[in-house]
């Protein structure tokens, strides 16, 4: 198993995209890419912190390759806003790929030239390792009740 860290705005609603795909094992959201090791939603939305809204993604690499994930990422938000999507803004909601290794950052850049070609050269997707990830539990858990 192999996992995925990735900011596409608000987390909600990647998280349903994502877990509906074959090969993905496990979704979780949370936070990634700020200052401090623990941080709490209140936080992040100050934009105190510089987390990024995150899905991590657990996957079956033999099911679903990352480049695929990568290629669903770009169809799922809109990578050319700067800090926002829809009527979310903030650099909570940007768009962000956070690499756990090598492989995933040149797997990441070459999705990324693909892409930006098409659009345009307006990609403003980061690519960053990843720093500080929280897992959002407790925000989680109460929206999976009102699901």
């Amino acid at each position: 198993m192999e996992i995925a860290i990735l900011g596409l705005g608000c987390f909600w609603e990647p998280e349903i995209k994502f877990s509906k795909l074959d090969g993905i094992i496990k979704t979780e959201v949370g936070y990634c890419g700020g200052n401090n090791k623990e941080t709490t939603y209140k936080e992040v939305c100050s934009g105190s912190t510089n987390h990024a809204e995150v899905v991590k993604l657990k996957f079956d690499p033999k099911l679903i390759s990352y480049g695929n994930i990568l290629n669903f990422f770009f169809q799922i938000h809109d990578p050319t806003t700067l800090n926002s999507q829809g009527p979310d803004f903030g650099t909570q909601y940007r768009s962000e790929i956070f690499y756990l290794n090598e492989n995933q950052k040149k797997i990441s850049e070459k999705v990324i030239e693909k892409v930006n070609k098409k659009l345009s050269n307006k990609i403003v997707t980061n690519i960053s390792l990843v720093k500080n990830y929280c897992p959002a539990e407790e925000y989680h858990q109460r929206y999976l009740e009102k699901r």
